[in-house]
């Protein structure tokens, strides 16, 4: 009958027994010893924070310094031994804290530290070649020490700070004023100190956890109380809301002392959607998400591994899917946004592991494994660019907009109208000490641009074809759209052999500044004392 029923029922009644997933495979590759940022003097701060941060340009991390706070900035590309005596970044006078990036301005990020202010500092663009302890701004307004930094996601110049003194200041760094002392709105809400802070997409809601075990969800502008949710079988330390989700993730314990997620609805906080019970170990877990890929990652401080989930809109919600191990113990992570991620090498996230034991940064990138090493189009939809939606007097003026986006597909920029496409290749060949990243502009873009345009906007090509800059001795408002593949590809390797050679050109640089500072630094040593 068994039999019959198979021929009958052919393979249409047959069901996977598993959840189908093009993330299932995910695996964390550590970077090798070279890739590692060596000798790394890590703070011995016990504040729950990540203190790390990372760019396409730079690396943050809080460091340990006898007489005040500082943190390094070091190029994302130095790897190796980092030498004892490199300037840093240390105008604090208490332990920092927290550092965070500007999302719209690489060069530019902000701490916050025990000595109760904020400080927003300008990294050169040749990164930190002497101790800056000038900052661009200064933040006072806080009775107690910063524990918490956020910048707004979609709003230029927009800062969130919390405190001990248990208030979240909004900060609007759009006025002359080198030290600001009044927050644009002064949030008063919670009973106790702040534990984490997570904005939606569009930066309209913002989701806190409390001491007091709560978790509320305001108005991020207004700072008015939408809904506050408490579980007693889930005490709550750190927050993420999940994108477009409609979902808010909180990390705690239970109330055996279990670590413990939680998944809650946005518009019902009464009780949560599902919770689930890791382990048994003490260490907080950070949760960090990528709405592009729905993958929820789990790190807990002290462990050596981070689990990784993925959302969905539908029971169950959470789909477990593996971890990554290691037995070197992490004290904090840093994450690198979407564009500066390796896109030829089918990296969808990548961590930066503060080792405390080894004094190391260990980048852990997370890839899908892909055998073709063209892009991989499914897993890089648009993602949140590095220009601001709105300016911070539009969001404090009532707006809300979802971040500009950008193609990380290499070659591929953020849409603009053709006037702007001079301005845009020289940031690309301005960048050329980085390697080609998604979201650099490419020849092949140019020329492609110029083709589907040069019928309906001569007139708009001539004007800008005298501000359009060399590349390789070829001016490129009077070069010929490519007509064949081969064409095409030569053009474009052609650009790569550039950058590589300015790339070399840099090294050399760097290489005779650290040999003309060692023959400064010898001389000194070698010459007889001034009688």
């Amino acid at each position: 009958a068994w039999k019959l029923h198979s021929k009958v029922a052919g393979p249409m009644t047959w069901r996977p027994q598993y959840r189908s997933s093009k993330f299932r495979h995910v695996f964390g590759k550590p970077a090798v010893k070279e890739g590692c940022f060596d000798g790394v003097p890590i703070t011995r701060s016990v504040q729950d924070n990540n203190f790390c941060a990372a760019n396409p340009r730079f690396l943050a991390i809080i460091t340990e310094c006898a007489g005040g706070g500082a943190f390094l900035v070091l190029s994302i590309h130095h790897t190796g031994k980092v030498d004892p005596h490199q300037p840093r970044v240390s105008g604090h006078k208490g332990n920092v804290l927290d550092v965070k990036w500007n999302p719209f301005n690489d060069f530019c990020i902000a701490s916050c530290s025990e000595d109760t202010t904020v400080k927003v500092w300008e990294i050169p663009h040749h990164g930190v070649l002497r101790t800056i302890t000038t900052p661009w701004k200064e933040l006072q307004g806080h009775s107690r020490r910063v524990g918490l930094i956020e910048w707004h996601p979609t709003a230029n110049n927009i800062l969130f700070s919390t405190a001990y003194d248990y208030q979240i200041m909004i900060w609007n760094l759009n006025c002359p004023e080198q030290v600001i002392k009044n927050p644009v709105r002064t949030i008063s809400h919670h009973p106790d100190v702040v534990l984490s802070m997570s904005f939606n997409t569009d930066g309209s809601l913002l989701a806190t956890s409390c001491k007091d075990r709560k978790v509320r969800l305001m108005e991020a502008r207004s700072g008015s109380l939408l809904q506050e949710g408490s579980c007693k079988a889930h005490k709550a330390s750190k927050v993420l809301i999940l994108g477009n989700t409609k979902m808010l993730v909180t990390s705690g314990t239970s109330r055996w002392n279990d670590r413990q997620i939680a998944l809650w609805d946005l518009d019902d906080l009464s009780v949560p959607l599902l919770q689930e019970n890791l382990d048994g170990s003490s260490g907080v877990l950070f949760p960090f998400y990528d709405p592009d890929t729905h993958m929820l990652y789990l790190a807990g401080k002290g462990d050596g591994n981070i689990r990784y989930y993925e959302i969905s809109s539908e029971k169950p919600y959470l789909h477990y899917l593996t971890e990554y191990r290691s037995h070197l113990p992490q004290k904090g992570m840093g994450v690198m946004p979407k564009r500066g991620l390796d896109v030829s090498s089918c990296e969808v996230f990548r961590f930066y592991r503060l080792v405390t034991i080894k004094s190391l940064i260990e980048p852990l990138s997370m890839i899908v494994p892909r055998r073709s090493e063209s892009y991989q189009e499914d897993i890089y939809p648009m993602t949140a660019s590095n220009r601001p939606a709105l300016t911070a007097d539009e969001w404090l003026s009532g707006i809300d907009k979802g971040p500009v986006l950008m193609s990380l597909k290499p070659g591929s920029q953020v849409e603009e109208s053709l006037p702007d496409l001079s301005k845009a290749l020289e940031n690309s060949l301005d960048s050329h000490q980085a390697p080609s990243r998604p979201g650099m502009l490419q020849l092949s873009y140019i020329q492609d641009q110029l083709a589907t345009k040069e019928h309906n906007e001569d007139s708009a090509l001539s004007e800008n074809s005298s501000r359009l800059p060399l590349s390789n001795g070829e001016d490129l408002a009077f070069c010929s759209p490519p007509k064949t593949e081969n064409e095409l590809r030569m053009k474009f390797h052609k650009q790569q052999e550039e950058i590589r050679r300015l790339r070399e050109l840099l090294n050399q640089r760097d290489v005779r500044i650290k040999q003309l500072e060692l023959e400064i630094k010898n001389t000194k040593n070698t010459q007889p004392p001034f009688i």
